[in-house]
């Protein structure tokens, strides 16, 4: 089975840390390779990074590398990172909003609450795909101030996958949410890394 087609990182597909410390520079630059058309930047602060076996199959191998948790670390690290993989029916996002400075960002993240309940994908003008957040924790706290980093799942009809697909479909991403209401349109070459994610 490719990698592509690949929903689950299983126990039998991580590899000794000993072998993967002698492969690491050569699979962090091909890495770089299939990242560059699945970034995506919204507005001037807020990145998406779209996930998929391969982009996690590597974090799991990056957080066992540097952590050095052994054998019990790896099923934790599984739990964490197998639900970003798409499932064939979705695109899966990890969103960041940068900010170095922490007063300004502070001030940034207390304006922001709910901004994950807003994203959404929209194809030709006419399919929107809502964004769900990954349900794990709450990314919002009571008092309004949003989490810097948020996991975005966007559920895919047949229709809207058909969409996806056309080449050159005119696709935007971004919120609505009254303080970060920005858009991207993605890139060809990003369109169509998006859509082999859709089986």
């Amino acid at each position: 089975m490719s990698t592509a087609s690949k929903r689950r990182i299983e126990r039998s597909d991580i590899i000794p840390m000993a072998a993967y410390e002698s492969e690491r520079k050569e699979r962090r630059k091909s890495l770089v390779a299939v990242k560059r058309h699945r970034r995506v930047e919204v507005g001037p602060v807020c990145t998406f990074y779209f996930e998929n076996y391969e982009t996690m199959w590597h974090q799991v191998h990056e957080m066992l590398f540097i952590e050095k948790g052994g054998e019990e670390q790896i099923e934790d690290e599984l739990s964490a990172y197998n639900p970003l993989i798409p499932q064939g029916r979705e695109l899966v996002a990890t969103v960041m909003f940068e900010i170095d400075d922490p007063v300004r960002r502070k001030a940034f993240l207390s304006k922001l609450g709910g901004v994950e309940e807003t994203a959404f994908i929209e194809i030709d003008g006419t399919e929107r795909i809502l964004g769900k957040p990954e349900e794990d924790v709450d990314r919002t706290t009571a008092d309004g101030k949003a989490s810097s980093v948020q996991f975005i799942h966007f559920p895919v009809n047949d229709a809207q996958a058909e969409a996806m697909k056309k080449p050159n479909a005119r696709v935007v991403l971004g919120f609505t949410q009254a303080h970060y209401s920005h858009m991207a349109v993605l890139t060809e070459e990003t369109r169509g890394a998006l859509a082999a994610d859709l089986a």
